[in-house]
Formats: C-alpha cells, sequence, structure tokens
C-alpha cells in the first residue's frame, strides 16, 4: 500500500549497522529521513552513501536523522561500509537497516515490481516530529539522488511547518517566501509588519521571517 502525505510513517522494529531499533523510538521528538538503496555493492548507492556521510553534519544543524535500507542483511552492509569510505572518503556514520525478509520494504512500499520484483527502488521519506510523511521521492535504480536537493526541501519544510508562509520555485534557506493565500491582510500585516510585495492578491512576496 502506497504511502501518502500526511499518512503516520510505520513503525518497525529491524537490525542495523547500530543495533535493532524501534524506528519511532529512535527518531524520537525531531525529524528523519529513511532512504533505500537497491542492492549492496553497486556502484551509484556507493556514491550516495559516502555523500549523505560528508553531509552529515548538515542534517544535525537541522534535526534530523538519517537511516538508509536494502534488503541485503546488515553483515552485507557492514563489509560494504569498508568499500564506501575507502572509494568516497568517509565512513559512514549512521545507521544502514537489514532488511532481507523485505518486512521494512513491503511496509513503505519500496518494491516496484514494473521496476524489478526484488531490489528496492531509491525511495525516500521525510518525517516530521509527529512521525507524519512530509515527503516522498522515487528514483529509478540507475540514478542518484541529489541529498542537496533534499536538505534545500527540508528547510522548506521546517520553515512552513511553524511559519504562514509558502517557498517558491527554486527557493534557498534566506530567500523571500509567499505569504500563505489563507492568511488575510489584516492578519499578514501583524505577522508581516514590513509589509509585502503584492503581486497579485495570492501572490504576496516578503522576507523570510526569522
Amino acid at each position: 500500500m502506497a504511502i501518502r502525505l500526511g499518512d503516520t510513517a510505520p513503525d518497525f522494529t529491524a537490525p542495523t549497522t547500530q543495533g535493532e531499533i524501534n524506528f519511532h523510538e529512535w527518531l524520537g521528538d525531531g525529524w528523519g529521513v529513511l532512504f533505500s538503496h537497491p542492492k549492496d555493492f553497486t556502484p551509484v548507492c556507493t556514491t550516495e552513501l559516502g555523500y549523505v556521510a560528508k553531509i552529515k553534519p548538515e542534517f544535525e544543524k537541522r534535526n534530523v536523522k538519517v537511516i538508509g535500507l536494502s534488503v541485503d542483511p546488515v553483515d552485507s552492509h557492514e563489509q560494504w561500509e569498508g568499500d564506501i569510505e575507502e572509494t568516497q572518503g568517509t565512513a559512514v556514520n549512521f545507521p544502514m537497516i537489514g532488511d532481507p525478509d523485505r518486512t521494512v520494504s513491503d511496509l513503505y512500499d519500496m518494491i516496484h515490481p514494473n521496476a524489478d520484483d526484488t531490489l528496492t527502488v531509491r525511495s525516500v521519506f521525510v518525517i516530521g516530529p509527529d512521525k507524519k510523511v512530509k515527503l516522498t521521492l522515487t528514483y529509478p535504480a540507475s540514478t542518484g539522488r541529489n541529498f542537496d536537493e533534499i536538505l534545500r526541501v527540508i528547510d522548506s519544510l521546517q520553515l512552513t511547518a511553524y511559519k504562514k508562509v509558502a517557498t517558491p520555485a527554486n527557493w534557498r534557506d534566506g530567500d523571500d517566501v509567499i505569504i500563505v493565500p489563507a492568511l488575510s491582510d489584516e492578519e499578514a500585516k501583524e505577522l508581516f509588519p514590513d509589509g509585502w510585495d503584492e503581486q497579485k492578491p495570492y501572490l504576496r512576496v516578503t522576507k523570510q521571517p526569522s
């Protein structure tokens, strides 16, 4: 069953390279990114996991935990981590779930039979502190993900979760934002005392609130 935005992220208990975890307990009261890779000892995945390890401090600055998954067992992950450190220059510093029985993969609909009936696609789930799914992304096995884009989306998700704004196309942290249409001008004056540029009644552009 496909997971949709706003659904509660399915909970599970699973072995990882950092010990057994209960997913919701492991997330705690912060944000999380769960991402799958099709198989161990594969080239694209090797580059992805190395890059995520390099930018892990950027996730931590945003109170986000990252966790990987494939349908291979934990001992295979542990062997593969040596190759990742050797070729990418960074040791894997986050847990990787072993899922040989496909329990978690099936919970999160990561097996797409028309693409491959045994391996996971490159799924990404961003999960909020309320354990709700805030973002889903699906890439084919042949295409590596842009994790800088995932960080950008997390910046937007965190800003718009707490402020009455939306972010425009290609927005980056610090850029101007859009006041949500549901907010009246009178309400907006209280929240945005410095005003805004009204390009259309439904398009009010303002500085990003702190």
